[in-house]
C-alpha cells in the first residue's frame, strides 16, 4: 500500500461528527439501551448504556468512516452508527465471555 494512500484511508477515518458531547452522551444512553435490547434482551442499566453506547459510536464510526462521510452525519446519522457499534461491541464481549465460561 502506497503511504499517501494510507494517509488519506486514516484522514477519512476521522470520528468526528456535528454532534457535541453532550448529544454523544444522550445519543450513547439511547444506543447502548438499543444495542442491550437486540443483543441480550434487556438493557444494562443507565450508566452501562451510556458507556456501551459512545464506545458503540466511537467504534461504529470509525468502522463506517472507511465507507461513507461521517462527518456530516447529524442526529439520527450518529445514532444509527452508534447502535451498529454497540451491537458489534456487545457481540465481541459476548463472544468472549462464552469462551471465558
Amino acid at each position: 500500500m502506497d503511504v499517501i494512500a494510507a494517509t488519506e484511508i486514516l484522514a477519512r477515518s476521522s470520528m468526528q461528527t456535528n454532534v457535541g458531547w453532550i448529544g454523544y452522551i444522550i445519543i450513547g444512553g439511547i444506543a447502548g439501551f438499543i444495542a442491550g435490547k437486540i443483543v441480550k434482551g434487556s438493557g444494562s442499566g443507565i450508566l452501562m448504556n451510556v458507556v456501551i453506547g459512545v464506545v458503540g459510536a466511537l467504534l461504529g464510526g470509525f468502522i463506517l468512516s472507511f465507507f461513507l462521510d461521517t462527518a456530516s452525519g447529524g442526529w439520527w446519522f450518529t445514532l444509527f452508527t452508534a447502535v451498529l457499534g454497540s451491537v458489534i461491541l456487545l457481540w465481541i464481549v459476548g463472544k468472549f465471555q462464552q469462551s471465558r465460561a
